[in-house]
């Protein structure tokens, strides 16, 4: 129920400060910042990100710059005529609703230059970066997938990125949307979520979502094939049904979109569905409780190869195993990993937290004092940018959990992931297989 007229009838305070199109254009810059924060912190802990994605080696090593300073230029480059932008519209409109609606030619000028300055072949400012980026989004856009020597991994991780940035990626059609609606549209005016159509907006948001489900089938039909190929299965790429399992996850948040849409347009409208509010709320309630469960055990248990989940049930079940009276304590702390590359375990464990956490952020709409946070702007602003924030801190266990199955499949650091194309997930995980 995005910007829902029952709760904010007219331009909010929130839009008069920070309308939709300044907002998308800052929540993408600050994923730029973000992915060099990312790049920055993972080469400090020796773990070399462009050889995991494939990324060509510098031309000069020694002159060129690092990988994550030449984002942080190309980040500067994008945050100087935003911040330009910002303070000149402020100057301008003095948040006043009429001068707002009338200079919503500022934001969409500025989101053209966002737009050139990723597709302007700029030498200075991470132009192989922005090339790449520009071939992956082209692939995975039709639902392609490199093989793993070709950058698979570059793939699945923007893919699961742009799943993150879906209602971002919605907010910028709707800004585009509302600036072309005739002469009375304006782009700074309250988000039309419905412009284009009723249910355009939510098969835009469920665009990410399906362009993973088909990677995931992707590497099921690879591994099936892999296997006719050879004979039968193996021990490393199993029957592929991990993939399936994959798949799964990504097609629960379809209910979720779909509910939501149903709810909105219910509220707005008033049809007749066949179907009470109470009931959609409802059926929306137990489909966002199962994909936020799903995922959460996703992303820890195969997404970061650790064994909370199993320690957990072992520990409830009491078939912990047993040592020797004079044995050593385990070397693996409690619900994690044999190999961490971070150097402390409560870097994982806030990780775990802050992920279930975030997960879960829909469950405001629970409490009878924040049930309308997520319907005003400013409420479904700080969501989006949350979700972002999650997705960049996932990217750092993600990215360091395939640089150790990189190692445990006897890769060198210079090499990245080895071997077989269709790795299962969690195979590499220091014996961690009773988590398929």
């Amino acid at each position: 129920m995005d910007g829902d007229p029952s709760v904010e009838p007219e331009l909010d305070s929130f839009s008069l400060t920070l309308p939709l199109p300044y907002r998308a254009a800052l929540v993408i810059v600050l994923g730029v910042w973000a992915w060099g924060a990312n790049l920055h912190y993972l080469s400090l802990v020796k773990i070399d990100v462009p050889s995991l994605l494939h990324y060509p080696s510098r031309a000069s090593p020694r002159t060129d710059l690092p990988h994550h300073l030449s984002t942080y230029r190309l980040a500067t480059l994008l945050t100087i005529p935003l911040t330009l932008s910002l303070l000149l519209f402020w100057l301008l409109s003095r948040r006043d609703p009429a001068l707002v609606i009338h200079y919503d030619y500022l934001p969409i000028a500025y989101l053209v230059l966002l737009l050139s300055l990723f597709l302007l072949p700029l030498r200075r400012f991470s132009s192989s970066g922005r090339t790449r980026f520009l071939t992956t989004l082209r692939r995975i856009s039709i639902g392609s997938l490199a093989p793993s020597n070709a950058g698979k991994f570059g793939d699945i991780l923007l893919a699961d990125v742009l799943t993150s940035y879906a209602k971002i990626i919605a907010d910028l059609f709707v800004s585009l949307c509302m600036f072309f609606s005739g002469s009375d549209g304006s782009a700074t005016a309250r988000p039309d979520r419905g412009c284009g159509g009723q249910y355009l907006v939510p098969i835009i948001i469920a665009i990410p979502s399906l362009i993973r489900l088909r990677q995931c089938l992707i590497e099921y039909v690879r591994v099936r094939n892999h296997n006719i190929k050879n004979g039968g299965m193996s021990a490393q790429t199993g029957w592929g049904g991990q993939h399936l399992a994959n798949a799964l996850k990504y097609a629960s948040a379809f209910p979720v979109i779909i509910l939501s849409a149903l709810q909105r347009n219910l509220s707005l409208d008033h049809e007749d569905i066949g179907v009470t509010e109470t009931t959609l709320y409802r059926l929306w309630l137990a489909a966002v409780f199962i994909n936020s469960m799903y995922s959460f055990y996703w992303d820890v248990a195969k997404d970061w190869d650790l064994r909370l989940f199993t320690s957990v049930h072992q520990t409830l079940t009491g078939t912990s195993p047993t040592l020797h009276p004079h044995a050593h304590p385990p070397a693996t702390p409690f619900g994690l990993r044999e190999r961490l590359v971070f150097p402390r375990p409560a870097i994982y464990y806030s990780a775990i937290a802050l992920d279930l956490l975030l997960r879960f952020t829909w469950s405001l709409k629970l409490s009878p004092h924040l049930d309308h946070f997520a319907d005003f702007e400013s409420g479904i602003f700080v969501m989006e940018a949350l979700e972002v924030g999650r997705r960049w801190m996932w990217i750092f266990l993600r990215v360091e959990t395939e640089w150790v199955r990189g190692l445990g499949m006897g890769a060198n650091r210079g090499e990245g992931l080895l071997g077989q194309e269709e790795v299962l997930l969690g195979d590499y995980s220091g014996g961690n297989s009773d988590e398929d």
